[in-house]
């Protein structure tokens, strides 16, 4: 199967309407253990012009190998980005989608504090639901695209920038709870993981609310 490389399409497009857009995007949601975490990205008329980064793409159609350095140039092609976290104990606490939009607003929020206005700037999510405008504590405006980590090239840049956040930390978390290998599995249902569960129990970094040690139908 052929993997169509995103585009600037909608942004060029939005960016007549707008002055600036954030992309957001989040990973880590199936996790069974660790935070979720969401990337953000700001793209501005004269950057949607630029040639998108070769071999962009949505951070699960890149190799892991490859993230990291696909993850630095997306950085350095987009004005802004940062990456906002919620996490395990917030996750039991709120639920998902609602820890989903705080790790949302903190992204949005990384990239206010480091001079973008929200004046005439548009964020776009990937997915069809908004979980991020009722949880930031500034108006936002909204777009929820479907597939937008797929086809919107900025929106893949913060699905990389995510990611290899994400594994970062939880590869940095291993030593402290080896037996779960988050080093390899980055807290997502592999067999290991699954075991180490049955074997130990939950770490302090576990979902808890999700009942994982006692609904083998979740791994």
């Amino acid at each position: 199967m052929t993997v169509v490389a995103p585009r600037l399409t909608l942004e060029r497009s939005l960016l007549k309407e707008f002055d600036l857009i954030i992309a957001l995007d989040e990973v880590g949601r199936g996790a069974l253990a660790g935070p979720v975490a969401v990337g953000a990205t700001v793209m501005d008329a004269a950057g949607a012009r630029r040639r998108v980064p070769d071999g962009l793409r949505d951070s699960k159609l890149i190799t892991e190998k490859r993230r990291p350095a696909m993850a630095d140039r997306a950085r350095g092609w987009v004005s802004h980005s940062g990456v906002g976290w919620a996490t395990a104990a917030e996750i039991d606490e709120v639920g998902i989608t609602r820890a989903l939009g705080l790790a949302a607003s903190r992204a949005v929020q990384a990239v206010v504090d480091d001079g973008v206005s929200l004046e005439r700037t548009l964020v776009i999510l990937d997915g069809n639901h908004d979980y991020v405008s009722r949880v930031h504590p500034a108006p936002l405006r909204v777009r929820p695209v479907v597939k937008a980590d797929r086809d919107c090239a900025s929106v893949s840049a913060a699905s990389v920038i995510a990611k290899v956040a994400r594994d970062t930390l939880m590869a940095s978390l291993h030593p402290e709870h080896p037996a779960y290998q988050w080093d390899r599995n980055k807290g997502y249902a592999s067999p290991e993981h699954r075991q180490a569960i049955r074997d130990l129990g939950l770490s302090p970094l576990h979902r808890s609310s999700w009942a994982i040690a006692d609904a083998p139908t979740l791994f």
